[in-house]
């Protein structure tokens, strides 16, 4: 007998039958950006319904490991079973990652080139609270404000309420992913530049976030901007985020990816993973009843997800079914730690299962391409713009003999 609110076994496995490869180094950077935001999104619908919970509790609930898209934990009974969360997680839904990484996507779409601080005070803030919009959790038409949680309402208070210096908002927030979640088009628009896509995503970040969850920021970014690179494989993309990580990000990055070396499959790696980032992780063990020194500023910690993510995308290889299901079923975060996978796979070039898309597309009600769309177009106008900007430089620099003569 099924379980209320899930689907059975059956039909979430239709989708392995749909193979896919590790990564595709000849993707062009429309499929990367495609890939990354539709795989963002489908991991997040994904791992929406399982969110909060251990992998021993989801092997118990679902009767085995969660394959495809499920209904909610409770059943019929979502809407009051956490009143503090009344949202219908499961049956395909985005959450909240999706909606704000939309909602980045649409600033980019008006501003055109590189975002800073100001950027999230003068079109960010803006969307979330004067622009309504289908909501799947909600299942109605609200603005985005109503259903992003309460990190994310921080944007508002802080800078529509409280007028503060956009650089400085994320200060005094919990220390969270709450930006890390949405940072993927960051490195989209940075594609094949991680440097460049972390001191952006830093910059934007400095709205929401602060410490290690500013910096996860900046990393998250710089890994899909590493994913872009013709030949990039899961060991260049953790290279490039070891390259520019500072502190306990980078130190919980390097501690998870030498566990996740260990291992090809995510079931035996759900365990070693969560060992090894769970000294730099402030939450504790048990996700719903957070510890007294949980989610404040720290220089030897880190956010759990990000570090968690690329440990799946080392033990899947870098193929996206894989990377997903590993992040979904190892539980607590899993819809931002599934999202911030399903990007990264996605930008590598691994194909994201068609009837996944389709499913979330349509119990979501988004068109899950057109964002995708409209970031590869600011991509390639935003690398336009550099080079003329670089160039100009270079003539200057040229001009007052800064150039040396091996030029």
């Amino acid at each position: 007998m099924r379980t209320p609110g899930t689907t059975d076994n059956a039909t979430t496995d239709n989708a392995t039958t749909d193979t896919g490869t590790a990564g595709n180094g000849t993707a062009s950077l429309e499929e990367r950006v495609t890939g990354a935001l539709v795989g963002a999104a489908v991991g997040d619908a994904l791992g929406g319904p399982v969110e909060g919970y251990s992998p021993e509790q989801i092997l118990e609930r679902h009767g085995g490991r969660v394959h495809g898209v499920v209904g909610p934990w409770n059943g019929d009974d979502w809407r009051t079973a956490r009143p503090i969360a009344p949202y219908h997680k499961g049956d395909g839904h985005v959450t909240d990652d999706t909606l704000m990484t939309h909602a980045l996507v649409r600033v980019y779409g008006t501003v055109r080139d590189h975002l800073d601080a100001h950027s999230v005070a003068e079109h960010l803030v803006p969307d979330l609270m004067t622009a309504p919009r289908w909501i799947p959790e909600l299942e109605a038409e609200a603005l985005p404000l109503q259903r992003i949680f309460l990190a994310e309402k921080w944007l508002v208070a802080r800078i529509h309420y409280g007028h503060v210096d956009p650089r400085e908002a994320g200060t005094g927030n919990i220390v969270n992913c709450g930006a890390a979640m949405y940072m993927a088009p960051v490195g989209l628009v940075n594609a094949a530049h991680p440097a460049g896509a972390y001191a952006e995503a830093l910059d934007i970040a400095g709205a929401h976030q602060s410490s290690y969850g500013r910096e996860a920021a900046g990393v998250l970014a710089a890994a899909v901007a590493a994913a872009c690179a013709p030949g990039a494989t899961p060991d260049s993309v953790v290279a490039a985020c070891l390259s520019l990580a500072k502190d306990g990000t980078r130190a919980a990055i390097e501690a998870v990816c030498e566990a996740a070396s260990r291992y090809s499959d995510f079931e035996s790696a759900l365990g070693p993973l969560r060992e090894a980032v769970a000294p730099y992780d402030t939450v504790g063990p048990d996700y719903r009843a957070p510890s007294l020194a949980a989610r404040r500023p720290s220089r030897v910690h880190a956010i759990e997800e990000l570090p968690v993510a690329l440990g799946m995308l080392l033990v899947s290889g870098g193929d996206y079914r894989h990377a997903v299901l590993g992040a979904v079923n190892y539980g607590r975060d899993c819809d931002s730690i599934a999202t911030m996978a399903g990007a990264l796979a996605g930008a590598l070039g691994s194909p994201v299962p068609e009837d996944w898309a389709k499913t979330v597309a349509e119990a979501s009600r988004l068109d899950l391409w057109e964002p995708a769309a409209t970031l590869t177009a600011v991509a390639r106008e935003v690398f336009g713009r550099d080079r003329a900007r670089r160039r100009a430089h270079e003539r200057a620099f040229t001009a007052i003999g800064g150039a040396g003569c091996s030029d």
